[in-house]
């Protein structure tokens, strides 16, 4: 074996390369690789398993894998090697896991945690809600405007009219008080999302899942509508603390 190649056996580390669940594949893709190299799975200067591999191993198609790979290729973790050792190889350097965030790792910790948790609770319960109420058509379509302009945002204004749409999923739910907690937490949650990179694969996948999510509230279907915002929070949760969350 090349000494480059050496270690991958310690991939066979099934607690992390596991397959993956639910309708987030490109997002827990994206987390369960990052886990294995900072966690040292695979270590810097290490080849990962060849993709036919990975990608039965994590339960995704092909294309999936390749999308996550190439993320955490841009965002540096991952490099790709041609030759006859070739393949993709986890970075001498890594870069480190919240460059510019405030506090102690352990306080990022908290907080991540504490606004997932809260976000997931708010954020399911009020799309729940919203599909519950007979909403006026003012209502449905300021839902569906806010809809459209985040799908057709560009990377520079994304996060500004994702905000609005999720703030406007709380307004339908018709309670002030709900609305004023989810743009607190949207608040903290945007000064995390800034820590890492905006990935278009995610943003792609979330368009879609907002559709679903507002198709479900406009359709009248209060647990569609909490399942399928769950789902995307979920996803969003994985991406955070895949390059945010411990090391340890």
């Amino acid at each position: 074996m090349a000494p480059d190649e050496q270690g991958t056996a310690g991939l066979t580390d099934d607690v992390l390369l596991r397959p993956v669940r639910g309708g987030n594949s490109y997002e827990e893709t994206v987390s369960r690789l990052l886990q294995a190299v900072r966690l040292g799975v695979v270590r810097p200067g290490e080849r990962l398993p060849s993709g036919r591999e990975l990608a039965d191993r994590l339960g995704v198609s092909r294309a999936t894998l390749r999308e996550a790979v190439g993320t955490l290729q841009s965002a540096g973790y991952l490099e790709s090697r041609r030759g006859r050792y070739g393949g993709t190889f986890v970075r001498g350097t890594l870069p480190a896991a919240s460059p510019s965030a405030p506090g102690s790792d352990r306080d990022l910790a908290r907080e991540l945690e504490d606004v997932l948790v809260l976000r997931m609770v708010l954020e399911s319960g009020a799309a729940e809600t919203a599909a519950a109420r007979s909403l006026s058509r003012a209502e449905r379509e300021h839902l569906a405007v806010c809809a459209t302009e985040c799908a057709a945002a560009d990377l520079t204004g994304y996060r500004r009219l994702d905000s609005r749409l999720h703030l406007a999923v709380a307004q339908v739910a018709g309670s002030p008080s709900l609305v004023s907690a989810v743009a607190d937490v949207r608040s903290r949650l945007n000064a995390l999302l800034e820590l890492i990179p905006l990935l278009p694969p995610n943003i792609e996948h979330s368009d879609h899942q907002h559709a679903c999510v507002v198709a479900a509230i406009l359709g009248g279907d209060p647990a569609a509508a909490r399942r399928e915002m769950a789902e995307h929070l979920a996803g969003t949760a994985a991406l955070l603390r895949g390059f945010l969350g411990p090391d340890t």
